[in-house]
């Protein structure tokens, strides 16, 4: 194994205020913890490493205060907290009863913006607390009368606006369950995905709106609806103002208009705390994406625990997290009325080249507290000299960031653009657990280039190769106790076989998620990147996020991705992929800055064979890159054997890491018959 990156800021780059802290939700929680349930380890409520002790060494403690420090409220009463500590298998609270969608309703004050509807234009409207419940009790009531019952599935093909965010509340509160992708899925991607849930209801839109254009998806709608036999209706969505054509499929259609505007009372069913909420597709690089089913309490209980602590949202904030309806994200993100805070949808190009910095436009304008957004954003932000600052962000207190590792080299940006007290909180986490692994809170430190700390509730360790717990050495990502949002089942997975070979195969008994950490013996967490990504050089790895983060720091580079991959004869091959920034030519003195970087911040023995300009990286449509297909790809596999090309963002890029491919073993082939002859 390596050893972990050098950390270029060893103090802290940032610290809270003590009175920032002590001021804190995480902080009250501790203090309510240490009274009601003899929490010893929070006696300090700002001594954050004190209180992640106790969650993880008193589980059932700890998650019944998050339960009861969150009034939670359950029809019937659980019975115990964690009846059976098992992975997989945990059984959380039997015997209580409870809806996800009575939570996010309840906290709403009825005059004040419960949400903010906002796109690339500008423009803008809000729903009030009131007029959400109203609307949720309209699409449920014709839901019901669609022939929605508890248990049913209702799908959406939406963009990030209002109506997920009503249909997704109306179909929890009937205790069916929800699925959504966005309309930049092909029909067929979508159908990929919901044909497995054989759904009752498709509520889809007329099109979206991205980068000044307005995507007509009237027709992928109607032929989506046609792959779907099982659908009783489909509720046809006017978000762009375009007229529906006459001649639609065969089964019945309704206007939204018509869905959401009738008088009616909201009835929230109560259903076991296991019941499934919702279902959220892996990004099926290979094969059909494989449906991660949560349930109603556990998504419930691990949401109001990262967005009320860890985010310190409450009544009064406002939330604005770029994140399109087929990322995790969304699903954190409407969780956000959980806590009482005000949510922001989003349907656009988070930086439309019309105006690049609209969403720092529209954070000041609506008084964000929580902005939230990725890497890739941030790196493009100071590559495009926006200054954030020019509007005023006075209300923003952190940034949350995920996606990928987020590079040092982002944090005094930040601090010099957006400004100087605000927390750079960048976070790891997955769809699988729908929420975190590791992050930041009120109360924890920023170092540059790590996470602050794991989570709490997260029994969080980094394995070496002999599954033995190690500190301050790089290890594999696992979880040695339970959460409540991991997943309850796979869609189709009937004898969970397919489930316990995803995370449980390595390490009997825990989770195995599948990326490189180092836990330091000062409590943060560094990402290093995927670990069936390694780079493994005479028996040295690395993960491929540190030569990541060293190369798109350099302002010639927008983006960059390393492949290690094994080659027949028993050889190494380890390209650098780079798209150079507009008018940037990537010649010999480029390429030596980019060794001579790497070898300095990262490591001289995985200084790269080649350096490649590239029009562009592929990446899944959550934005990450598509590193283990790619090496596949150049390794000599067939394009269908290990990618599915309605997962990527731009399925050209497959038939061009292919020819690349093809190119160097054509190549080694020539060499070696010269070499014989």
């Amino acid at each position: 194994m390596t050893t972990p990156r050098p950390t270029p800021y060893p103090e802290p780059f940032l610290r809270p205020g003590p009175n920032t802290a002590a001021g804190s939700r995480i902080a009250d929680f501790a203090r309510w913890a240490l009274r009601h349930r003899g929490a010893e380890d929070a006696h300090d409520p700002t001594d954050y490493q004190a209180l992640y002790h106790w969650s993880v060494t008193d589980l059932e403690g700890f998650w019944a205060a998050v339960w009861e420090y969150f009034d939670v409220a359950a029809t019937t009463p659980y019975e115990r907290v964690l009846a059976e500590e098992t992975m997989p298998g945990a059984r959380w609270f039997p015997g209580a009863t409870l809806n996800y969608a009575h939570h996010a309703l309840r906290n709403l004050h009825p005059d004040a913006p419960a949400i903010t509807a906002l796109d690339e234009t500008g423009a803008g409207y809000e729903i009030t607390g009131r007029q959400l419940r109203a609307q949720v009790a309209s699409v449920a009531a014709t839901l019901r009368d669609l022939g929605v019952h508890m248990g049913d599935r209702v799908v959406g093909y939406l963009p990030n606006t209002p109506h997920a965010v009503i249909a997704f509340l109306a179909t929890a509160s009937l205790g069916a369950v929800w699925s959504v992708c966005g309309q930049d899925y092909a029909p067929k991607a979508a159908a990929d995905r919901f044909a497995q849930l054989q759904p009752t209801v498709l509520i889809t839109a007329d099109g979206y709106l991205f980068n000044g254009t307005s995507h007509d998806r009237r027709a992928a709608s109607l032929e989506l609806a046609d792959a779907l036999p099982t659908l009783k209706a489909t509720v046809l969505v006017d978000h762009l103002g375009l007229a529906w054509p006459e001649t639609r499929h065969t089964g019945l259609t309704v206007p939204w208009d018509e869905a959401a505007t009738r008088t009616e009372y909201l009835t929230i069913a109560p259903v076991p705390f296991d019941h499934p909420l919702w279902v959220v597709f892996s990004s099926g690089t290979t094969g059909l994406p494989k449906g991660i089913v949560h349930g109603h309490g556990g998504v419930l209980l691990e949401h109001l625990k990262i967005l009320g602590l860890h985010c310190d949202l409450g009544v009064g904030d406002r939330l604005l997290w770029y994140t399109t309806t087929h990322w995790m994200m969304w699903n954190l993100v409407v969780s956000t009325l959980l806590t009482g805070a005000t949510t922001c949808t989003y349907d656009g190009s988070p930086a439309p080249q019309t105006r690049p910095d609209v969403l720092w436009e529209l954070a000041a304008r609506h008084k964000v507290t929580v902005f939230g957004t990725s890497p890739q954003y941030l790196l493009a932000m100071a590559k495009l000299g926006i200054e954030p600052s020019l509007h005023d962000l006075s209300a923003i207190r952190a940034i949350g960031c995920t996606g990928s590792a987020l590079p040092a080299s982002a944090y005094p940006w930040v601090r010099d653009h957006v400004g100087a007290g605000v927390q750079l909180a960048s976070t790891s986490g997955g769809t699988d657990v729908v929420s975190g692994f590791a992050g930041s809170s009120p109360t924890t430190p920023v170092w540059a280039g790590e996470l602050s700390a794991p989570n709490l509730g997260v029994a969080l360790a980094a394995y070496d190769g002999a599954g033995r717990a190690v500190v301050d050495q790089v290890g594999e990502l696992v979880v040695t106790r339970p959460m409540p949002s991991m997943p309850l089942y796979f869609w189709n997975d009937p004898d969970g076989s397919r489930y316990r070979d995803a995370y449980f195969g390595a390490y009997p008994g825990a989770w195995r998620h599948g990326d490189w950490i180092t836990l330091t013996s000062r409590g943060s967490v560094i990402v290093h990147g995927r670990s069936d990504a390694t780079l493994n050089r005479n028996g040295v790895r690395l993960g491929s996020a540190d030569i990541h983060d060293i190369v798109e720091r350099l302002p010639e580079i927008t983006e960059a991705l390393v492949i290690g991959a094994e080659e027949p004869d028993g050889g190494y091959w380890m390209p650098l992929f780079v798209v150079p920034a507009p008018g940037v030519n990537l010649d010999d003195a480029l390429r030596d800055r980019i060794r001579d970087a790497i070898r300095a911040g990262a490591s001289p023995r995985h200084v790269p064979d080649e350096i490649l300009a590239v029009p562009a990286i592929p990446h899944t449509k959550t934005g990450k890159k598509l590193e283990v297909p790619v090496k596949r790809l150049l390794q000599g596999a067939r394009a269908e054997q290990v990618l599915n090309p309605s997962a990527v963002d731009n399925p050209d890029l497959v038939a061009y890491f292919a020819g690349l491919g093809a190119e160097r073993r054509q190549a080694r082939h020539s060499h070696t018959i010269k070499d014989a002859s």
